[in-house]
């Protein structure tokens, strides 16, 4: 990462505006098929063309810290919520929201996004190691995320973090912007 260009530190709420105006959006020329058997399911990245533009809609989740609303009211316990910020000279130039659940001792990567011209230069390998202290900080055992097939760019840079696959959940977009895609669930330990 361009250190001396990039400095991460909680989120505030005057950043709530800049983060919501952050590009998210990607390109990609593969995306990860899916196949889905009675033994489990296979996934594999495929070249497509042409290329895929994604942009994400808009979260209705604004918490930039603290605890999530609704979170973890079956268990009795609230989640712990943290955002922290990655902000160049001109502004913001990324974000992760992370949630600790007290009764799995999970930690939930909820969003992690970088500007476009800011990917590849390790802001989001450095908020992810934020994220995974703060896992650390609330005794987690595993660092848990959700990616979309089609975010190739993603899911390749999150098994550079040491994520594997976990899961899968053919039905989760249904009825969204997103229908037809598939959730990938990613996991990591904590060491």
């Amino acid at each position: 990462m361009e250190s001396t260009t990039v400095a991460l530190r909680p989120a505030r709420p005057e950043d709530r505006k800049a983060i919501a105006a952050l590009d998210g959006s990607f390109t990609t020329d593969a995306v990860y098929e899916v196949t889905v058997s009675e033994q489990g399911f296979g996934i594999r990245p495929v070249p497509v063309d042409p290329p895929v533009h994604k942009v994400f809609p808009d979260d209705d989740d604004d918490d930039v810290d603290g605890e999530a609303e609704g979170a973890g009211e079956d268990e009795g316990e609230p989640e712990l919520t943290r955002t922290t910020v990655a902000v160049a000279p001109d502004g913001l130039c990324g974000f992760v929201t992370a949630s600790f659940a007290p009764w799995n001792a999970r930690l939930t990567i909820r969003d992690i996004e970088v500007a476009p011209a800011w990917r590849g230069k390790g802001v989001g390998r450095a908020l992810m190691r934020h994220a995974v202290d703060f896992a650390r900080e609330c005794g987690a055992v595993h660092v848990w995320l959700e990616v979309s097939n089609v975010n190739a760019p993603a899911v390749r840079a999150y098994l550079r973090m040491g994520f594997v696959f976990c899961g899968l959940d053919t039905s989760l977009y249904d009825g969204t912007p997103s229908a037809g895609e598939q959730a990938l669930f990613m996991v990591r330990p904590v060491r």
